[in-house]
């Protein structure tokens, strides 16, 4: 066995959900302390998510409302883990650290878009087409 594996890796059951979840909310604070990008994209969500329940009409309509917030939110929390880890790494600049942030950036716009696309086309087909 590794001498080297972290001790939190062997828990099972209760005790490694407990951890993880743990984990999770620690990571969520970091972010929303740390990162402007994780505070912007939160708000947003945070307005956007409980419109949804508003807006749409069937849960699916809910659903595919809901999926550009939450993905928008994780792509985000990914970016700053890679921003994050490159820079623990070394804040020199090295081309292939600036393509993994760039690439994690662009991975964040394409989310982006997606939200609005989904959220643009559902609120013309709403109450522009429908009219």
């Amino acid at each position: 066995m590794d001498t080297q594996r972290n001790n939190k890796k062997g828990k099972k059951g209760f005790k490694r959900l407990s951890n993880a979840f743990s984990y999770s909310i620690s990571g969520i604070i970091s972010a929303w302390r740390d990162e402007e990008a994780f505070r912007q994209i939160a708000l947003l969500a945070l307005l956007l998510i409980p419109t949804s329940f508003f807006l749409s009409r069937s849960w699916i309509e809910l659903v595919l409302l809901l999926l550009p917030c939450f993905l928008a939110l994780c792509v985000e929390l990914i970016n700053s883990a890679i921003e994050n880890a490159i820079d623990f790494t070394s804040l020199e600049i090295h081309p292939l650290a600036k393509k993994a942030k760039d690439m994690g950036s662009a991975t964040q716009l394409f989310a982006l878009i997606f939200w609005a696309i989904v959220w643009g086309s559902y609120l013309i087909n709403r109450f522009i087409l429908e009219f």
